[in-house]
């Protein structure tokens, strides 16, 4: 069974940089240890055990790559892979599937060999990165938004929140539109159907008025798209009633949607903010002007760091800033969210979903698949990952679908709607599931102690020898130590009492 825990986890791993051309791979004469090293990364380790040579060259081998390493010795590759062998390995009980077929679906009828596509941004904003992109095995793009403006980006642009190992937790940015002109762009779209006639171009369009609605439209289907989608949704377009402005007014989404519908033939998503308490009337409306599907979530607006020095937040732009779109792992809670919103609501049912928000692994776009999403959008992991992160999105998904006895992804989508409550109120009670703790994983730390003293029920002690006492008759079953413990040594117990 697929691991949902994983045995090995970035912690693991914790001072590997995921190399561009990486040392280790010229220094091993045996296998690539640097993909198996993003597998274990991007939460696809039973893939990378499954890859493993017949017989462990690592036994004999006096790591040659962790000396060539970037860090010096600071990775431990070998330990890595020989963990892959012996402890992951013969946990695999569903083999690598043979083909890809499982991940055929399609968006609004339109095949794809996969749900994962480039959302519209810069990782698909000109010929050469889409075409990279398509090589690499994303089954289509959303073209970086076309519209009539002309575009003088600012510099610096991005900002991020950052986690212990540097890699990026949350990205702001304050990028606006195509920078190049309709003309430039449609011949780009030209191209791409001209040399990927199998790949999918949807082209993300923002006008100023009905008529420019249209024009846009009409001018990508003839230029090759399969499909649009309307931003009704950028938080840095908002001068004029562009972008987040449209997606707040339901009327506007409606009005706007229809002008696109008349304009053309092929399918039409809406993409529709987050900075609304609902996105239920937002998508209500796209509906009733014609829309066949949502795309949902785009960035939330947000300020990042504000520097104690000069007192400008970040990004800055000669001693000021603006407020800006979030994105990247940390807003994947809050896309799930409006994602189950938009699922569960009846209205809507028949329209495709187009998720997006967060999506760094095969697991984070499992989850909004089983949320109601039937195609999943990607930017922020592509910016700082690179487009080579479709490897592990397919192989993780294929492998979790053939271990499922899935024939393919639409028989996953929307699995989670029917558990998911809207509030809390039906929730059982009367039971409590105590944690248990794991002495042979604990090294004494008392952060379960503490967290449940200074934050919880006071149900933990620590024993003479430093380890974790649970006190039943004050446990109150939160869980606050499991998210605590940093060697994973609590876990949710089996162990329930009636009230």
């Amino acid at each position: 069974m697929i691991q949902t825990t994983p045995l090995i986890s970035r912690a693991d791993m914790i001072r590997c940089v995921l190399c561009a051309d990486a040392p280790c791979d010229a220094a091993c004469e045996r296998m690539k240890p640097a993909a198996l090293l993003r597998s274990v990364w991007f939460q696809n380790e039973q893939s990378a055990a499954q890859r493993l040579p017949e017989k462990n060259p690592c036994l004999v081998c006096r790591a040659p790559c962790e000396r060539a390493c970037v860090r010096p010795a600071e990775v431990p590759v070998r330990d890595i892979i020989n963990r892959l062998y012996y402890q992951v390995k013969p946990e695999c009980e569903t083999p690598l599937p043979e083909d890809e077929s499982r991940l055929r679906c399609d968006l609004c009828g339109i095949p794809l060999e996969n749900p994962f596509l480039l959302s519209s941004s810069v990782v698909a904003s000109n010929y050469d990165m889409c075409a990279k992109a398509f090589e690499a095995g994303w089954a289509g793009v959303c073209f970086k938004t076309v519209c009539t403006l002309t575009i003088h980006e600012a510099s610096p642009r991005f900002s991020a929140v950052t986690g212990n190992d540097g890699s990026i937790i949350g990205f702001k940015n304050i990028e606006q539109l195509s920078d190049h002109s309709v003309r430039e762009n449609m011949a780009i779209f030209r191209r791409l159907k001209e040399n990927y006639p199998s790949k999918f171009i949807m082209a993300s369009i923002m006008g100023k008025n009905e008529e420019e609605w249209g024009k846009l439209a009409h001018w990508c289907e003839e230029a090759g798209a399969d499909a649009l989608e309307l931003n009704f949704s950028c938080p840095n377009m908002a001068e004029d009633g562009l972008g987040s402005d449209i997606g707040q007014v339901p009327e506007l989404v409606e009005r706007f949607t229809a002008a696109a519908k008349r304009a053309c033939r092929i399918p039409v998503l809406a993409k529709l903010t987050p900075n609304v308490e609902n996105m239920g009337p937002a998508a209500e409306a796209a509906l009733r002007g014609g829309a066949d599907g949502i795309a949902a979530i785009n960035t939330i607006k947000s300020v990042v760091g504000v520097n104690l020095h000069t007192y400008v937040s970040s990004p800055a732009i000669r001693g000021q800033s603006a407020v800006g779109g979030y994105s990247g792992n940390a807003v994947k809670p809050i896309a799930l969210r409006f994602i189950a919103e938009l699922g569960k609501n009846p209205k809507l049912k028949g329209l495709h979903l187009s998720a997006m928000g967060g999506v760094e692994t095969w697991m984070d776009a499992l989850e909004f698949i089983l949320l109601g999403g039937s195609t999943v959008q990607v930017t922020t992991a592509v910016m700082q990952y690179g487009y080579r992160i479709i490897d592990d999105l397919k192989a993780g998904l294929n492998l979790y679908l053939a271990e499922k006895g899935f024939a393919g992804v639409k028989e996953a989508v929307g699995l989670g709607l029917p558990t998911l409550n809207e509030t809390t109120d039906a929730l059982e009670r009367n039971t409590v599931v105590f944690p248990t703790f794991h002495p042979d994983r604990c090294v004494g730390c008392g952060r379960c102690a503490l967290s449940c003293s200074d934050g919880g029920h006071q149900a933990i002690r620590m024993d003479e020898n430093r380890r974790p006492v649970l006190n039943g008759k004050n446990c109150v079953g939160c869980h606050l130590c499991v998210l605590v413990c940093p060697q994973k040594a609590v876990t949710p117990g089996v162990k329930r009492i009636s009230r």
